[in-house]
């Protein structure tokens, strides 16, 4: 039995929903961040060293990384599906979103989560003022240009694509969802993104993708 160590309002939720996809039976292990660090319980360290989520263990497999999780779990259940046939234009372009989701797209996401966080955290009060104007200056000198750039570039390439990789869904669209989401929920995905819009709202409304935040609980990047 597949075993997913589900973090809540995590990357893990997307994890769930290419396990609905494959139609596979798993089982969902539960952790609660810490109300105060938001960061996943020390539990998970029992699982794999780094103690970060998502984490799958398949028998005596234990994967861990997004990416590592849905290559291997389309590789060893897929069937030949949710990924481009070797050899085509498509399959590169399935490769190249699937590290991107992780290795790009997320890092000024990630950024602008804890910049927006610092002037809330615990300081002297005479200090708050410098700390709200760093994270202001960081945001928009650094952080809001360059999540830009990076919805810019999003949106071009969903010219013409129904899918990030064309017409077929496939698992680096499961991939892309957290960064998607992540952006709208931090970095603002107004007018300006239409085809990013009508994208999350195809994923959204795939029957899957409910079973799975049925299976996963509250997710609050969809507030």
């Amino acid at each position: 039995m597949i075993r997913v160590h589900h973090l809540e309002n995590s990357r893990s939720q997307r994890v769930l929903w290419l396990l609905e996809e494959l139609g596979l039976p798993y089982e969902v292990v539960r952790y609660k961040r810490n109300p105060l660090t938001m960061l996943a319980p020390p539990e998970l360290r029992a699982i794999h060293p780094l103690g970060k989520s998502p984490i799958v263990s398949d028998g005596d497999t234990v994967v861990a990384e997004s990416g590592a999780i849905i290559e291997y779990l389309v590789e060893t259940y897929g069937q030949g599906g949710f990924q481009p046939a070797l050899g085509t234009p498509e399959r590169l372009r399935y490769r190249y979103w699937l590290h991107y989701a992780e290795g790009s797209a997320m890092s000024p996401l990630l950024l602008k989560l804890i910049f927006s966080r610092l002037p809330k955290a615990k300081m002297p009060f005479f200090i708050r003022p410098i700390a709200k104007k760093i994270s202001d200056g960081a945001q928009k000198n650094f952080i809001d240009p360059q999540i830009k750039q990076h919805l810019d570039f999003m949106e071009v390439e969903m010219i013409g694509r129904t899918w990030v990789c064309g017409d077929e869904f496939s698992a680096a669209d499961v991939q892309l969802s957290f960064p998607l989401e992540a952006s709208s929920a931090r970095g603002g995905l107004g007018a300006n993104y239409p085809l990013l819009k009508a994208l999350i709202s195809r994923m959204h409304a795939r029957p899957a993708y409910q079973r799975a935040l049925e299976k996963g609980g509250p997710y609050e990047l969809m507030r």
